[in-house]
């Protein structure tokens, strides 16, 4: 397998102008180089999400989702540590 390319969202907007310009879609994929699915994929998205479309490194909900299970995580071992200490502190020696 090769590794994944990567293109920026003005390559995209800008591959998306060209296939509506041109309106052959082989042609314009094969000259820049991608697949025709992908100028198809780019082109709905451009559609639907507008301005907001290529986000970018994955999608923006990622990240709340990605920061809520880190401090999810903080606070689950918060919770062990403090039952530790009460355990500690609730042994008294006798």
């Amino acid at each position: 397998m090769g590794k994944r390319k990567r293109y920026s969202k003005e390559f995209k907007v800008e591959a998306v102008r060209l296939m509506e310009e041109v309106g052959n879609v082989r042609k314009v994929a094969r000259d820049l180089g991608v697949a025709s699915n992908s100028l198809h994929v780019w082109r709905r998205e451009l559609a639907s999400e507008g301005e907001n479309a290529f986000p970018g490194k994955g999608n923006p909900k990622d990240d709340a989702l990605t920061q809520l299970q880190r401090e999810n995580a903080r606070l689950r071992e918060e919770v062990v540590i403090l039952k530790k200490a009460v355990g500690i502190f609730s042994s008294r020696p006798e």
